[in-house]
């Protein structure tokens, strides 16, 4: 048996024998993508204190990451299915790899940023690519198995970033959670060759780039305005990315609909059930992602958990992916998509619903139910979706149809991050300042609180740092009179910078159930929108989607 493997599967007539070790090394190569930004969350407090970050700052180390990765995977997922789709795969994780190294040794926003720019490269190199060799490899009736144990795995990876880099953090700085992806890159590269089949499109015409460019100039434009717009202002950059973004999808869909070989046929999405499985991917992960954005900040700061115990802590959601990835495994050839799509958007709304209820007295046990509940949904939910989105493109496009099920994806999670996570700073700054109506605090300090709860909870230990400076004042007073005066003052010091903790940690609850009505609300007419869009029929009724591939293969 060779060490490395060359020969692609469409020249063997059989199904590759040791494809379930390939979707192995392909769930390693997601893992890694995921757990970059889950990891992130709980390091960014230690960062931002070394490197002095600003909010800004923190937030484009945060979103560095997602512009190039959303933007470019169109079109590298087209040139990964003409040239090579396990090439793509090696040479993604060989940037992944190299940027995470980067941000290992980085000393300054600037190459931190830089970093998660070039890891945001070789995940968009890596994520369609996945998908792409997933298809590939296991033949049709294997692969909405496949694709759901590719779905759990990104909801491991949700709540495996937190733990893993909470438990670096115990003992190392910030810097070692980028080394988290560096072995498991190293391994997915290794295997690759020996366990994954290359694989690449039969016949493919030459690549449309001016509409892969185009591609890369709206998506680009859209997360910059989406990042932009909501968490630093309206002002000339987001306006223009604004405008640009679109400019550049009206120019994208002219163009595509006129090509007589888009990189991606926009007709597609006239079908119901191509259009809303990727609607119901967008709104999940905007569900998702803003929700997993407040609810770390929840643990950490008001419940005061540390890096390693709040990763912990979201743990019951990544075991319900994968409860839930089995019943929509059991239940989708059975009743259809259309109902387990439909039934996981519902537990995702309720998920949200519940998160309503949370004031500043809740415990972590008030978070566990909407962790299962959320955490089933992705499960029913994602995968039927993703396999009828892959199963609109013929062999010669799994690339693109990777990419554009990974670009409503992350389109999506940006979206969650930046209205939620809008919604969430505004409500916490209003209830905040309800709250201390009528206190003696400055108006700098109340400023400075209500910029976030990391930054509410860093003015009230400043508060009590200076009254355990005036009662130690007060202990070596010589003059009794005196020491009594520093005494009062310190104890009145004392007792705000207690009244100020609880007044950010119960108005960052408000705010989480603020947010999460919101979210419910946009979750739950979504899920009507999906319900209505997809059409009834058992999963297994796949057939108009191949069909229509064929059809498309047939006129190219």
């Amino acid at each position: 048996m060779r060490l490395v493997i060359n020969e692609p599967v469409e020249r063997t007539g059989r199904p590759y024998g040791r494809r379930w070790w390939a979707l192995l090394v392909l769930c390693l190569s997601l893992l890694i993508i995921v757990m970059a930004n889950t990891a992130l969350t709980v390091a960014a407090p230690d960062m931002t204190r070394d490197l002095g970050l600003t909010s800004a700052d923190l937030q484009w180390v945060i979103d560095g990451y997602t512009v190039p990765y959303a933007a470019l995977m169109l079109l590298l997922g087209a040139i990964g299915d003409k040239y090579s789709r396990r090439g793509a795969l090696v040479l993604g994780l060989v940037v992944f790899g190299g940027g995470a190294v980067f941000g290992y040794l980085a000393d300054s926003a600037a190459t931190v940023i830089a970093a998660r720019a070039v890891m945001g490269v070789g995940a968009a190199l890596i994520m369609p690519a996945t998908l792409s060799l997933l298809a590939a490899t296991f033949p049709r009736s294997e692969r909405a198995k496949a694709i759901t144990l590719w779905t759990a795995t990104a909801g491991l990876a949700i709540a495996a970033g937190p733990v893993v880099a909470g438990a670096l953090l115990k003992n190392h700085g910030w810097a070692s959670t980028f080394l988290i992806n560096v072995p498991i890159a190293a391994v997915a590269l290794v295997a690759a060759f020996v366990l994954v089949p290359p694989s690449k499109a039969g016949h493919h015409d030459r690549i449309d780039y001016v509409g892969g460019l185009l591609s890369v100039v709206w998506v680009g434009s859209l997360v910059f305005m989406i990042i932009e717009g909501p968490h630093f202002g309206w002002d000339a950059k987001a306006v223009t990315a604004a405008v640009v973004a679109g400019a550049g999808l009206v120019a994208f869909v002219l163009w595509e609909l006129r090509h007589p070989r888009p990189i991606l046929d926009v007709r597609r999405f006239t079908s119901r059930r191509f259009a809303g499985s990727n609607l119901a991917v967008a709104l999940f992960f905007l569900a998702v992602f803003g929700a997993f954005y407040y609810l770390t900040q929840h643990l950490q700061f008001v419940l005061g958990y540390d890096a390693l115990a709040t990763g912990v802590r979201m743990l019951p959601l990544a075991g319900a992916v994968f409860v839930g990835s089995a019943l929509t495994g059991y239940l989708t050839p059975r009743v259809g998509m259309k109902w387990t799509v439909t039934a996981g958007m519902i537990g995702g709304t309720t998920a949200l619903a519940l998160l309503t209820q949370v004031d500043g007295s809740s415990s972590y046990g008030n978070f566990v139910a909407p962790l299962v509940i959320l955490g089933l949904a992705i499960g029913l939910a994602l995968s039927p979706c993703t396999d009828a989105i892959m199963g609109a493109f013929p062999e010669s496009e799994l690339g693109v149809g990777g990419a554009v099920n990974d670009t409503s994806l992350e389109l999506g999670g940006s979206l969650g991050i930046a209205i939620l996570g809008s919604l969430l700073s505004a409500s916490y700054s209003d209830h905040l300042s309800d709250v201390t109506a009528g206190s003696k605090l400055p108006t700098s300090a109340l400023s400075t609180a209500q910029d976030s709860v990391g930054a509410g909870y860093a003015v009230a230990q400043g508060i009590g740092e200076k009254a355990r400076q005036l009662a130690a004042q007060a202990a070596h007073a010589a003059d009794p009179h005196q020491a009594a005066q520093l005494k009062a003052q310190a104890s009145q010091l004392a007792q705000g910078a207690q009244q100020m903790k609880d007044a950010v940690g119960s108005s960052f609850a408000d705010s989480v159930a603020h947010t999460s009505l919101i979210g419910a609300v946009i979750l739950g007419a979504g899920t009507l929108v999906v319900a209505l869009l997809l059409p009834r029929g058992k999963a297994t009724e796949t057939g108009p989607a191949e069909e229509e591939a064929n059809e498309l293969m047939a006129v190219v």
